[in-house]
């Protein structure tokens, strides 16, 4: 599988949120999208990313972009997580194929079996325009993503 780069279509993919129901990326056009992987719902630095989103989750409305996180954690899991953390916004399944969009998007662990921290900005038009990795020790800063949204 070749690198994602910006300036390409983002992958399309469809998975199911905490509640079982279905979240197509070429369903969101028109909005921004801040797709969020991570590695393990109830983990330290992945609860503390999840946290930050949600406490500013009104500058993303306001910016019209929509916050997606996603994990390999099964559906019940991450409703658990949301409602233990309220999360307003939908974390996404990829538990099966195991870790196949996460594969798609190039952040996913074989070795341990795992998304890392990829964060990829893409545009109303699905145009992916900017891709943030940091390392599964490393938290990413929020006030980048803004940035790269105001730019958009």
């Amino acid at each position: 599988m070749t690198e994602l780069k910006a300036g390409q279509p983002a992958p399309d993919f469809e998975l199911s949120n905490q509640f079982g129901e279905p979240v197509r990326l070429s369903a969101l056009r028109g909005e921004k999208i801040v797709l969020v992987f991570y590695p393990f719902a109830f983990s330290g630095i992945c609860t503390g990313e999840l946290c930050e989103l949600r406490d500013d989750l009104g500058s993303f409305k306001s910016e019209n972009a929509r916050v997606l996180g996603i994990s390999v954690d099964h559906k019940f899991a991450l409703r658990a997580f949301a409602e233990k953390e309220n999360y307003d916004f939908d974390l996404l399944a990829d538990f099966w194929p195991h870790g196949g969009v996460a594969k798609t998007y190039g952040v996913f662990d074989d070795e341990s079996g795992m998304a890392t921290r990829g964060t990829f900005i893409i545009d109303a038009e699905g145009t992916l325009r900017h891709i943030i990795r940091n390392p599964r020790t490393q938290a990413r800063d929020i006030q980048e993503y803004h940035r790269i949204l105001k730019e958009l």
